[in-house]
């Protein structure tokens, strides 16, 4: 285990942190363990011995700013968050496009980047999609829900599903 899974006072998955950074919250009694895992490992120290959990929640409630929610821009996030598909015709996607580009006063923003494939971003080039004819398959937007706060799925540990609620997020 590399990584606990860090709840709000409300059992609101916050985030996921270090293993040393939950046990030390434990141990300011900032948090409280909520899950132990059965190959939970124990640390000690000369004075005391704990038990790292797989789930920790703060005593004390945290406000999390909206825009804490978004992620940055980024490659690997656009590609992610399209599902490696390119938004002009629906085949594998490894490279990103400017839907307005910025040559012509497009931002480097979720509503305008769009996964792409090699050849449709090489066709498009600096054009507006007007000028082309085309459509996107998809309406380019900010990815939200849980998973893009704590991180891929690949990360998540069995113990953590009774408080993702991923379908809800």
């Amino acid at each position: 285990m590399e990584r606990v899974l860090l709840l709000n006072a409300t059992f609101e998955p916050l985030r996921l942190v270090s293993v040393r950074r939950a046990v030390l919250l434990l141990i300011e009694q900032r948090a409280e363990p909520v899950h132990v895992d059965e190959e939970s490992v124990v640390m000690n120290s000369p004075s005391i011995s704990i038990t790292v959990p797989s789930v920790v929640r703060l005593n004390n409630y945290v406000r999390v700013p909206r825009q804490a929610f978004t992620p940055p821009v980024s490659r690997r996030g656009v590609l992610a968050r399209d599902n490696h598909r390119c938004a002009y015709c629906g085949n594998h996607a490894d490279t990103i496009d400017h839907v307005v580009p910025r040559s012509r006063g497009g931002t480097h923003s979720w509503s305008n980047v769009v996964a792409a494939c090699k050849k449709h971003n090489h066709d498009k080039g600096s054009r507006l999609l007007e000028e082309l004819g085309w459509e996107l398959r998809i309406k380019p937007e900010a990815p939200y829900g849980l998973l893009w706060r704590i991180g891929s799925e690949s990360e998540l540990q069995p113990g953590w599903s009774p408080f993702l609620r991923l379908n809800a997020a």
